[in-house]
C-alpha cells in the first residue's frame, strides 16, 4: 500500500511482470521492423519509464523522439488535450510508432493520431503500456499493448497522480 497525496493505492502490477512484458513487446516490434528504422515518439510525461526499458528489449535499428501533451487534471480526464512540446522529425515516409503510458478515453491518442498523420508517416502504430478498454470513447487501434486494465485509475512507472508516483517502479490501483 502507498499514499500519495490524499489516496492510497494498492499493489497492481509488480516491475518484474512489467519488465517481462516489456520484453515480450520489444521482441514483436524487432520483428514487425526488422528490415526498417521505425521512429518510435514518446508521450512526455508518462511514458518515460516504458519508452526508456521497451527500447532495451527492441534490437533492429530505431531512433527516438519525444511530445508533450496534457489532459488529465487529478485522477480525471479533462476532456481536452493541450499539445505543449512539439515533434521536430520530418515523419513523412517514415514507420512511427507511438508510445504512450495509458490509453484510456482514447482522446489524447485521437487527437496525436490526426496530427501525426498529416505528416505523411509510411506507417503509423501504437504502442501502449496499459489498455483500459472499458473506457474509451474512440476507437483507438493499439497494435502493442503492455496489459488491459479495468476502467480504474493507476499511478506508478511513469503515470502520476497530480505529479506524484511516477517513480515508483511499479504500478498501483486507487484503492
Amino acid at each position: 500500500m502507498v499514499t500519495i497525496k490524499d489516496k492510497q493505492f494498492s499493489p497492481f502490477i509488480d516491475a518484474e511482470t512489467i519488465q517481462q512484458r516489456l520484453e515480450i513487446l520489444g521482441e514483436e516490434i524487432t520483428k514487425d521492423f526488422q528490415e526498417k528504422t521505425p521512429i518510435l515518439i514518446g508521450i512526455l510525461n508518462g511514458s518515460f519509464m516504458f519508452i526508456s526499458d521497451l527500447v532495451k528489449h527492441i534490437s533492429c535499428p530505431i531512433e527516438v523522439s519525444f511530445i508533450r501533451i496534457s489532459s488529465y487534471e487529478g485522477t480525471e480526464s479533462t476532456g481536452e488535450v493541450t499539445s505543449i512540446m512539439g515533434l521536430n522529425t520530418d515523419l513523412k515516409d517514415r514507420h512511427v510508432i507511438i508510445v504512450e503510458d495509458i490509453v484510456d478515453t482514447g482522446l489524447s491518442m485521437y487527437r496525436i493520431l490526426e496530427e501525426l498523420k498529416i505528416m505523411q508517416p509510411s506507417s503509423l502504430s501504437i504502442s501502449t503500456l496499459l489498455l483500459k478498454p472499458d473506457a474509451l470513447k474512440h476507437p483507438i487501434e493499439c497494435r502493442y499493448i503492455g496489459f488491459e486494465i479495468p476502467n480504474k485509475f493507476v499511478v506508478g512507472y511513469g503515470l502520476d497522480y497530480d505529479g506524484l508516483g511516477r517513480n515508483l517502479p511499479e504500478i498501483y490501483q486507487l484503492k
